[in-house]
């Protein structure tokens, strides 16, 4: 192209170009509603969907691009446990979810008539996550939630009859008036930016970011020379003891998957939560350049790689009751309990697990009290942050169980904001009628 014409065409394009100036400030846009819930994952996708379809106004703040959180973002794609001792405990909206995502996709469910012993995982069922994304997303729109993604609160402050809630996100600020606050952040963010006291342990179970290797083949592969080679790997600094936790047999049983820890995963802070997701994705590195040295590895390759690092614990609520350890394997019947739970003791440590089971028949369960931080007003929370000790919240934090309390919350929310009251107000015969019409498994107290 000559210079004169590509001057020309340069000029022709700049013409359509719209040149734009700074802008006057705007006034802060404002929204009114009766339920907002902060944080779009497992439990909080339920607890929107469970509030809009009681009617309540309901807006659902997501940081990130979809909803599901832990089954979706971070690769769970096999949520459970729903069903315990031969009889489902779990049940509602979560539920309906998760079978909608196995129905559509021509997947099957377990059969959960027979007895997995010590092998939990035989129960948990297995689903497309980002069908259920997208599922749960319809749901929401259908019950009536306004979805925000990309933003997050930046402060919060309480009012004569609610709260007042600044939103940050990507070109956009509005402030937000609520009746009704549900924290389903997982890191008790809320209730931090609110100044309510939170426990978090020292130092944090190790995070897993899940991804799956394939492209060889086991029956060559010699795994007692495999793992002397990785030892020496370990030794000399190459891997680390947790990028396979110390197993590389068990790490390739399943091409990986759901077999790395991240030590010291922790996602309560922007800061944090990229130091976490860089740390996972060096592992990968690690592993990968370790096998493909090897002659049977040469053409193994990356299947699968989720996004974000999966994290299991941060911070807790301290609420109005707290599940202990001992209520947990006991399965106490809390007289306020809204919802069932069922998993095994489940903390991690780096490069391994230490599970205990429950006992024959055993059914914790989950009282409305532990959604409830101490002393508030018009604020709940939902998710791995109830208010509970470490080791009962290893197996709380599990998705069905976050999604019962998610419903338990969402029910809880849209009823007092529809009596002008505090959810520690409202009946306890009221709340759990209206999780038995939607489809939840309700405790039986008497």
């Amino acid at each position: 192209m000559k210079r004169r014409t590509f001057l020309n065409t340069l000029g022709a394009a700049s013409a359509t170009s719209v040149l734009v100036g700074a802008e006057a400030p705007k006034a802060l846009r404002t929204l009114d509603t009766d339920v907002l819930i902060i944080g779009g994952g497992t439990a909080g996708t339920i607890a929107a969907v469970q509030a809009g379809r009681l009617g309540a106004r309901t807006i659902l703040v997501e940081s990130g691009s979809q909803l599901g959180g832990t089954t979706t973002t971070a690769g769970v794609d096999f949520p459970g446990l729903f069903h315990a001792w031969g009889k489902q405990v779990i049940a509602g909206i979560g539920w309906e979810l998760v079978t909608a995502a196995v129905k559509l996709n021509d997947d099957d469910l377990p059969d959960f008539t027979k007895p997995t012993g010590t092998q939990h995982w035989r129960h948990q069922v297995k689903i497309s996550g980002q069908l259920y994304a997208a599922l749960a997303e319809e749901a929401c729109v259908k019950a009536g939630v306004q979805l925000r993604y990309y933003e997050f609160p930046e402060t919060v402050a309480p009012t004569a009859s609610g709260w007042r809630v600044r939103l940050v996100g990507k070109g956009t600020s509005v402030q937000v008036t609520a009746k009704q606050l549900v924290d389903c952040t997982g890191n008790a963010a809320v209730v931090g930016l609110i100044g309510l006291p939170r426990l978090r342990e020292k130092v944090a179970q190790p995070g897993t970011l899940i991804y799956r290797l394939g492209g060889w083949d086991a029956a060559t592969v010699d795994m007692n020379a495999l793992q002397a080679q990785a030892n020496a790997a370990i030794k000399s600094g190459a891997l680390l003891s947790t990028d396979i936790r110390g197993n590389i047999a068990g790490f390739l049983r399943n091409g990986g998957e759901n077999a790395m820890h991240v030590p010291g995963a922790d996602s309560s802070t922007s800061e944090a939560h990229t130091a976490t997701n860089i740390l996972g994705r060096q592992s990968v590195l690690r592993v990968l350049r370790f096998l493909k040295q090897e002659p049977a590895f040469a053409l193994v390759k990356v299947e699968r790689l989720q996004a974000e690092t999966g994290v299991r614990e941060t911070f807790r609520t301290v609420g109005e009751a707290t599940v202990s350890v001992d209520d947990y394997q006991t399965g106490r019947i809390f007289p306020d309990a809204v919802a069932h739970s069922f998993y095994p003791i489940d903390l991690h440590v780096d490069g391994s697990i230490v599970p205990k089971h429950l006992k024959e028949g055993v059914v914790p369960t989950i009282p409305l009290g532990a959604l409830i931080p101490k002393s508030s007003r018009n604020l709940m929370v939902a998710g791995r942050c109830l208010s509970s000790d470490r080791l009962a919240n290893s197996a709380l934090r599990v998705q069905a169980s976050c999604m019962a309390m998610g419903q338990a919350a969402g029910v809880t929310a849209a009823l007092a904001a529809r009596a002008g009251t505090t959810p520690l107000r409202m009946p306890l015969v009221n709340i759990r009628r209206e999780l038995a019409l939607h489809g939840a498994i309700v405790p039986k107290t008497d």
